[in-house]
């Protein structure tokens, strides 16, 4: 079923599902549509579903960033990050 504008705009305001503030904790099994990055964070690894390349990297994400992605799992070793679950 497609999206309408409120249910866009619900999104963006974080009330169409819950939403988990996790720091260095692992986050697995997940079905979030956005992350956002809070502080300055390092992320060591990252899955998108249907996503292609490699699930692990090592990069500095600056603070105020936004991921716009299905990710099923994210991995930090510092920072604050939000995540958005469908």
């Amino acid at each position: 079923m497609a999206k309408n504008m409120n249910d866009h705009l619900t999104e963006m305001l974080g009330k169409k599902g819950d939403c988990i503030v996790f720091t260095t904790a692992a986050q697995t099994s997940k079905d979030f549509y956005a992350v956002h990055f809070v502080t300055e964070s390092v992320v060591t690894a990252i899955t998108i579903a249907n996503g292609t390349g490699d699930s692990s990297l090592h990069t500095t994400i600056p603070a105020g960033t936004v991921i716009f992605a299905n990710i099923t799992a994210i991995t930090m070793t510092s920072g604050v990050a939000i995540g958005y679950n469908n």
